[in-house]
C-alpha cells in the first residue's frame, strides 16, 4: 500500500493486524496509564473498551514502517474459547490496528493523530461490510447463469436492489430504530435526544 503514494497523492490506510507472540509480548509491557477510553463514531466515550499505542513496544511495527495501536474489550462468551493466554490473564480481548497515519494525522483534520480518533475511524468500516453482506443477501451471492451475458444484467439490477434498501432506509425509516441504517439509529437516551459531537 505505502507504493503508492506519490509527490500528488497520499495514499492513508487502516487495517487489521494478525497477533503475534512478538505482538503480544509488546501488549504485556503496556503500562496501564498508557491505555485510553475507546470512542464510538459518534464521539461519545465507548465504556467497555480502550485504545493505546503500540509501536513504540513492537519491533514488527518498525519492521514493516506502520504504526501500530492495540485495543482491548472485555471477551464475550462466545470469545472464551479462542482467547490466547495474555487475554486469559488480563482478561481483555486484544486488536490491533496498523496504519500510515503519523503522528500528525491528516492534514486539516484536527484530532486525526489521536488513537482513539484512528480506532474510531477504522471500526467505522463495519458499516461498509454491513453494506457488502446486504449487497450479497440482495442477490450478488448467487449469480444465475453460468454464461458472461446473462450475468451482466443481473448485477446492476442487485446493485439497484441494494441501493434501494439503502436509500429506503437512510430517508424512509430513519425514526425506526430496528430498520434504520447503524449510524442513523436514534438515541437511547432518558431524554430521547443525542448528545452533541
Amino acid at each position: 500500500m505505502q507504493g503508492l503514494n506519490t509527490t500528488r497523492r497520499a495514499v492513508r490506510f487502516t487495517v487489521g493486524w494478525k497477533i503475534t507472540d512478538v505482538d503480544e509480548a509488546a501488549i504485556a509491557k503496556l503500562p496501564e496509564s498508557a491505555w485510553q477510553a475507546a470512542l464510538r463514531q459518534d464521539g461519545r466515550v465507548h465504556e467497555h473498551a480502550q485504545v493505546a499505542e503500540l509501536t513504540g513496544l513492537d519491533e514488527r511495527a518498525k519492521h514493516w514502517g506502520v504504526r501500530l495501536l492495540v485495543r482491548r474489550v472485555k471477551p464475550s462468551a462466545r470469545d472464551a474459547a479462542q482467547l490466547t493466554d495474555l487475554e486469559k490473564r488480563t482478561g481483555w480481548k486484544y486488536a490491533i490496528i496498523a496504519t500510515n497515519l503519523g503522528p500528525r494525522g491528516l492534514r486539516g483534520i484536527g484530532g486525526s493523530h489521536h488513537v482513539q480518533f484512528i480506532d474510531a475511524v477504522h471500526r467505522d468500516h463495519a458499516e461498509v461490510e454491513d453494506r457488502v453482506r446486504c449487497n450479497k443477501a440482495m442477490g450478488l451471492r448467487n449469480l444465475p447463469s453460468k454464461t458472461w451475458n446473462v450475468n451482466v444484467g443481473w448485477v446492476p439490477a442487485a446493485n439497484l436492489a441494494a441501493d434501494l434498501d439503502a436509500w429506503t432506509r437512510l430517508l424512509g425509516l430513519h425514526d425506526d430504530a430496528e430498520l434504520a441504517p447503524p449510524n442513523r439509529r436514534p438515541c437511547a437516551t432518558a431524554s430521547g435526544t443525542c448528545p452533541p459531537g
